[in-house]
């Protein structure tokens, strides 16, 4: 079964070919000669995700996926949300990106130290978030929808050397010993956001095949 998904990243193309395995051809939107950039104006990771799948079938009209993946942070009221990738800018600098983080929630521990001694009791788990991927699927020109959370906090410096984003100040629930860039890929795989939407998607479109 040919399938588009909207993105160019080889890593992500190569997890999404590997959870739906065998029976499943992946190509990608420059390979069904879209190669300008899909818009990504929607206000909720579910929304950005619906435009780019959209948007393939639109142009295609070709079975279809695309996901939206966004860092959540409580304290900081659920941002960076939809902006993950460009919270210190449109560059789209993982580093700047992880600084500004660092330093938003460094001020909101002082605020809420600030706040103790006061007398005013602060907000705990300031450092609280998640990582959440949405993924839309396009099947016949229906939409059906996928989502997968990976549930942790942000630590107070970066560490490791490994992943790619926010995964040197990220620590999952599932290792909280250490941050996303300290642990193995295949470990990571095991837990990330986009693999839990993307094997719920498997699941379901094997029960699709199942009930053909």
């Amino acid at each position: 079964m040919k399938m588009v998904f909207a993105t160019g990243n080889s890593g992500k193309l190569r997890e999404a070919s590997e959870i739906l395995g065998k029976g499943f051809e992946l190509v990608t939107p420059a390979q069904e000669g879209i190669n300008e950039d899909i818009p990504e104006t929607g206000m909720t990771l579910r929304a950005n995700s619906q435009q780019k799948a959209d948007y393939i079938w639109q142009h295609c009209h070709t079975d279809c996926f695309a996901d939206d993946t966004g860092l959540e942070v409580d304290a900081l009221g659920g941002a960076p949300g939809v902006h993950t990738a460009r919270y210190a800018g449109e560059d789209k600098d993982f580093g700047k990106n992880m600084d500004k983080l660092l330093d938003e929630l460094s001020r909101k521990e002082m605020e809420a130290s600030l706040m103790k001694s006061m007398g005013i009791t602060p907000k705990k788990n300031l450092r609280k978030a998640r990582f959440k991927s949405v993924v839309t699927l396009i099947l016949g020109g229906e939409r059906h929808f996928f989502t997968g959370v990976l549930e942790g906090r942000i630590a107070r410096s970066r560490s490791g050397k490994g992943g790619f984003g926010y995964d040197p100040v990220f620590i999952a629930d599932d290792y909280p010993s250490s941050t996303l860039a300290e642990i193995t890929e295949e470990q990571k795989n095991s837990i990330s956001h986009r693999g839990k939407a993307l094997r719920a998607m498997s699941a379901f479109l094997s029960e699709m095949k199942a009930g053909a």
